[in-house]
């Protein structure tokens, strides 16, 4: 296990706009930070095809914002290492931080914005076909579709997002909802409702993902795969059942924190998001959860942003008051 004896004031772990902005904040409150990200630094923002509600920029793609982010925090000098952190070890007098590369690295505060994941439907043929017809990402594989028929399961922001993008390049796009009105705010319900590609199917969850011998490429290698070909559905108002034949289906149900890092002992609330003061602060002193990990109302990219300021200025606080005691 290599080490170095080091102690870092703060390692932020996560690149996505809360991470970036806390570094930012970090590097401005004079600190010895490093941003540690497995990933393109932005996160999921670079799979957002337009961004329309950050402040001051009327619209935005979700890879020019992530970019913008990254080179302001760059412009700072901030470090930001290309390594997957493995596991966090929280001790009284630092912490220490294990990288996929057996290092260990030494830190007196750590902000966590590790983000969440794409929830699952659970059903028959998800796991089996991802990647062959079934997607979390309309930006990331919508091109393999084009021209085609496609499904989106969902009815929030999201859904309704990545189904008009969908709308753009696809023959047809059925979008299907449990409930019979769409969660999504009301500009991107008349933006559905307005799109004579897209079709509503209501008071529906869908039961299993099917698939014959057709080949598609695949989305990750560009090889022939077996492809989906129909997904079954069932009214949950009446009970019949149906199916629908479509080339792809895109999965929009929600995202899930992604708290394999977070220590054990941590409070968290019963969704498993990290429960933290008004300071971003969790239940370990000195750990500070940002983002879509942080349990809050709103999960926003500018609500990550200033949680990432707000952590990073009380980590700066924290850090400052830990020196002096040692």
């Amino acid at each position: 296990m290599k080490s170095d004896n080091h102690i870092h004031d703060l390692i932020i772990i996560g690149g996505g706009p809360g991470g970036l902005t806390a570094g930012i904040y970090a590097m401005r409150a004079a600190l010895d930070v490093i941003l540690l990200e497995k990933g393109a630094p932005g996160g999921q923002v670079n799979s957002t095809d337009e961004v329309e509600n950050w402040p001051g920029t009327i619209n935005i793609g979700g890879a020019d914002l992530a970019m913008a982010f990254a080179a302001h925090a760059k412009s700072y000098g901030l470090p930001i290492t290309n390594r997957e952190v493995i596991a966090i070890e929280p001790g009284d007098d630092f912490h220490t931080v294990r990288l996929d590369n057996d290092e260990e690295l030494r830190t007196l505060a750590i902000i966590l914005g590790t983000g969440g994941n794409p929830k699952k439907l659970g059903i028959v043929g998800e796991q089996e076909y991802y990647g062959k017809g079934v997607s979390y990402c309309a930006v990331c594989d919508g091109f393999f579709f084009r021209g085609k028929n496609v499904a989106v399961v969902g009815g929030g922001d999201s859904a309704a997002e990545e189904a008009l993008y969908l709308a753009k390049i696809c023959k047809k796009v059925y979008m299907i909802h449990r409930r019979d009105a769409l969660r999504a705010g009301m500009i991107l319900q008349q933006r559905i409702k307005a799109e004579p590609k897209i079709e509503m199917v209501w008071n529906s969850v869908p039961t299993a993902i099917i698939s014959d011998d057709t080949v598609v490429p695949k989305l990750s290698l560009q090889t022939v795969q077996p492809g989906v070909t129909d997904i079954s559905l069932k009214n949950n108002q009446t009970g019949s059942e149906s199916r629908l034949t479509i080339d792809g289906v895109f999965i929009f149900v929600g995202f899930e924190p992604d708290g394999r890092l977070v220590p054990a002992g941590t409070k968290l609330s019963p969704g498993g998001y990290v429960i933290t003061d008004e300071k971003c602060e969790t239940s370990m002193s000195g750990i500070f959860a940002i983002g879509d990990l942080r349990e809050k109302y709103a999960r926003q990219i500018v609500t990550a942003a200033a949680d990432g300021c707000t952590a990073a200025l009380a980590a700066a606080h924290y850090v400052e008051n830990k020196k002096a005691t040692r």
